[in-house]
């Protein structure tokens, strides 16, 4: 996460210099740790409540990965069209998106069957763990901002507000297979995949389509619903990354300090010690949350969510570290 300690002067040009020749021709070994990190994004994906685009912000990732994806515009498909694919690669960072969504596939086929076991067995010591992380995360997307003016307080608490209220809110009960709201899904799913402090899995069932959608179209490979939703996908991410970009670009400190309070509001949906409500096809739709006893594994879930406090301390540690040697 270099980018925590960038120049207040120089923030612009260090967002802007994003996709820059320098990163887009990688190396191996920076090919191999964007692959580690769009593993950890990937693998949190089935969780609910749990943010890959959270993730991509702990790991360093988040800007260019929107970088990448804005940077599919007019200009990418014109030098498509004219054959030139070693340009097109380079407009658009394509072998870091490449790499990306190949560690987030790896990592949803194995990654998350392993998280899935952990979860069976020790859930709560795993959402304390997620907890510390993100509680973490928190403190350091926070000092992205130049200075806590009264504006920037206003949004971080409207933004914490709207997520709890996410994090709580009732699912819809009955799906809809129009194609028109099957692309409004797939567009918010998508969109909310890479928004940190958002669940596009939850997000799918707060709109009700989650069993019509991840579970019977999957399934028997409906496409009727499966096309509609991969469209909506496929059209909202484009302007959605267009739109988060300018926000960093011209409100950089508003953007940074709500996405701080959605984090935050986020925690919610995190917490430990929570009962799953599961409808008949036992599908979650909800929680019920209450506060935890004190005993052996309130003590041992307290150390896993430190734990995870530590782990984002000791990345940003080592960011700062590598950002000191390369700039020296």
């Amino acid at each position: 996460m270099p980018h925590f300690d960038t120049p207040i002067k120089n923030r612009r040009e260090c967002h802007v210099s994003t996709n820059s020749k320098k990163q887009k021709n990688m190396n191996i070994k920076e090919q191999l740790t964007i692959f580690v990190k769009s593993l950890a994004m990937g693998a949190v994906n089935p969780i609910p409540g749990v943010s890959s685009g959270t993730i991509a912000i702990i790991t360093g990732l988040f800007e260019r990965l929107i970088n990448s994806l804005k940077s599919f515009n007019p200009t990418a498909f014109k030098i498509l069209l004219k054959g030139n694919f070693r340009e097109f690669a380079k407009h658009t960072d394509f072998v870091f998106l490449v790499t990306v969504v190949f560690g987030n596939v790896v990592a949803v086929v194995t990654l998350a069957r392993i998280l899935g076991f952990l979860f069976e067995k020790f859930p709560i010591y795993i959402w304390a763990y997620f907890f510390g992380l993100v509680l973490a995360s928190v403190v350091f997307l926070g000092k992205m901002v130049t200075k806590w003016r009264i504006q920037y307080i206003v949004l971080f608490l409207v933004g914490t507000a709207i997520a709890v209220f996410i994090s709580v809110g009732t699912p819809s009960a009955t799906p809809n297979d129009n194609f028109l709201f099957l692309m409004l899904c797939g567009a918010i799913v998508l969109c909310s995949m890479i928004l940190p402090g958002t669940s596009g899995a939850f997000m799918l069932l707060l709109l009700g389509n989650y069993h019509l959608v991840m579970i019977d179209a999957v399934n028997n490979l409906q496409f009727e619903i499966l096309i509609p939703f991969i469209l909506g996908a496929a059209i909202g991410i484009i302007p959605f990354s267009h739109f988060l970009s300018w926000l960093l670009k011209r409100f950089r400190d508003s953007t940074i300090s709500f996405l701080t309070g959605f984090i935050l509001g986020s925690l919610a949906i995190l917490w430990p010690w929570k009962e799953t409500i599961q409808d008949t096809f036992e599908v979650t739709t909800g929680f019920e949350w209450h506060l935890p006893q004190m005993n052996v594994e309130f003590a041992i879930a307290v150390f896993w969510c430190v734990l995870g406090v530590v782990t984002i301390f000791s990345i940003e540690w080592v960011a700062k570290k590598i950002t000191a040697k390369s700039e020296n």
